[in-house]
């Protein structure tokens, strides 16, 4: 799947007209029609195909997400000179329609729930020669729009939800965070009864079994239902599912090579095969553009950069034969990288200020001496590592703590660091301080993978003005952070008027 082009992009273009057709209202002989459409397995096909497409969207995974979801929270922050887009970073929300830090966003995520609605609007009709065959592809629709209404659960949380096809004068309900999550969980929950435990050859990339019950985990965490989420990773970690699962070399999760390996649980495929402008034509951009964004100045555009706190947390503890912790040098670009790792950026000496760090995940300095748009690294948006370290805070907050060192130690082992309770005798049973040391667990293990913003949520790190204050420490943005207001951002204010059923998020 890494490398194949989509060949056809369902745009949502079909139009339902009850009215007589005049001279000025025919259909076009190079766009099929929606009766046209529809009606092989190969349609079907290539209908769950544009559903990927999306993820090369500036909206979604290409781009603009990763500001929501890393500059936001403690680990990142922007100096971009464009000053809004810096302000959207900082929780400084003045225009609502702001397209790059939220229209966008919000109108990409609705426009791949609308190809999600039309394949399982459509294909249940389809005559297929393979019943399994057309289940699977209910599943990776279902699961896909379980994907979309997760981030839109943690972006705007009050996201109308529309699980049919819409016309341009429908005006979806209101819908609460309760609501939108029990969609969440129905989606994924019929996913996993669908989906293949693995997928060979060019499928590969699409959605299994264990990315559904792991999706429908991290769902129940977010929600705190501890025992649910327990029970839906129990088929990664200990379960039916676990012999597809392991830890790899730590780089490999970050770089083109080694690819779809086994501690990916869903990864984005991204190619280079089409150096043009991201659209929804078949030969459109596939790339990934976190790269040039994030990149340190001079190599890319540099609007998005990490906190240095991640680099005096990963030389607190050395490793069992005294070195550095290997993650470092692989997750962040920062003045001391080439004396203590032998690593220069992108091929030249630090030339920036002595406080600054950038993130080197999925960067390309390996192979690359600048950036561009078409960064063909895949995003491993969850990967085993995140599954064994949320399997073990399930497990604690179960009351099970003694149960849960053996998921982080699997993590720490990996990176040659001391078994947990050898490092940190004092937690023991302590189910607050393994809580706490497990936050820092995840902040080195996983900083820069889009992550955080949903761990801080979950931690209830954002719900009030203490506990946000103990945030600023780490990141002077959370300073602005209003309590029971930024938790969420706003709804786009045209999606607002537009929309009689709509109201604005709270305190905004």
């Amino acid at each position: 799947m890494k490398k194949i082009l989509l060949t056809l992009l369902i745009t949502g273009t079909f139009v339902i007209s009850s009215c007589k057709k005049s001279l000025l209202d025919q259909d076009n002989p190079n766009t099929l029609t929606q009766e046209q459409f529809w009606k092989t397995e190969d349609d079907a096909q290539k209908g769950v195909n544009a559903i990927y497409h999306m993820f090369y969207q500036p909206g979604s995974w290409s781009r603009w997400i990763y500001f929501r979801l890393d500059l936001t929270s403690d680990e990142g922050f922007s100096k971009s000179p464009w000053i809004e887009l810096a302000d959207w970073t900082r929780f400084q929300y003045v225009n609502y329609n702001f397209f790059e830090g939220n229209q966008v966003s919000y109108r990409d995520t609705y426009k791949a729930i609308f190809r999600c609605n039309q394949v399982l609007t459509y294909v249940p009709e389809i005559t297929f020669a393979d019943q399994n065959k057309k289940a699977r592809m209910l599943g990776e629709a279902k699961f896909l729009r379980g994907l979309y209404y997760y981030y839109a659960a943690l972006l705007w949380e009050n996201f109308p939800i529309v699980t049919t096809i819409q016309s341009p004068t429908d005006m979806p309900q209101q819908s609460s965070l309760a609501q939108v999550w029990a969609q969440v969980e129905k989606d994924l929950s019929e996913a996993a009864d669908v989906l293949p435990a693995q997928w060979n050859g060019n499928d590969i990339g699409r959605p299994t079994k264990g990315a559904a019950f792991a999706l429908l985990g991290k769902t129940y965490m977010q929600q705190r239902k501890w025992a649910q989420a327990k029970t839906a990773f129990d088929y990664l970690v200990t379960g039916a599912g676990a012999g597809f699962y392991d830890l790899v070399d730590y780089k490999d999760n970050f770089r083109a090579e080694n690819e779809n390996n086994k501690e990916s649980v869903f990864e984005i495929q991204f190619s280079d095969a089409n150096k043009t402008a991201e659209g929804d034509g078949p030969s459109s951009n596939m790339g990934n553009n976190r790269a040039q964004f994030f990149a340190p100045r001079s190599i890319g555009w540099s609007d998005g950069q990490a906190r240095n706190w991640l680099v005096d947390e990963f030389k607190k503890e050395k490793t069992l034969d005294g070195k550095i912790d290997q993650r470092l040098r692989y997750s962040l670009f920062y003045p001391g990288l080439e004396a203590d790792f032998g690593d220069k950026t992108y091929g030249r000496s630090w030339q920036w200020d002595a406080d600054e760090a950038w993130f080197r995940k999925y960067s390309r300095d390996y192979m690359r001496t600048n950036e561009d748009y078409f960064s063909q690294v895949n995003n491993r948006i969850i990967r085993f590592a995140d599954i064994l370290l949320m399997y073990a805070e399930a497990n604690n907050e179960l009351g099970q703590t003694s149960a849960a060192y053996q998921y982080v130690n699997r993590v720490r082992q990996r990176v040659n660091l001391a078994p947990l309770a050898t490092a940190y005798p004092a937690i023991g049973n302590d189910q607050a301080l393994f809580r706490e040391r497990l936050k820092m667990e995840r902040a080195l293990e996983l900083c820069g993978e889009s992550v955080r913003w949903a761990d801080l949520k979950r931690w209830g790190d954002l719900d009030t003005q203490a506990a946000v204050a103990k945030v600023a420490q780490r990141d002077p943005d959370f300073n602005n952070f209003v309590p029971g207001k930024h938790i969420r951002l706003p709804l786009p204010q045209i999606e607002v008027e537009n929309n009689k059923n709509l109201k604005q998020n709270p305190n905004y």
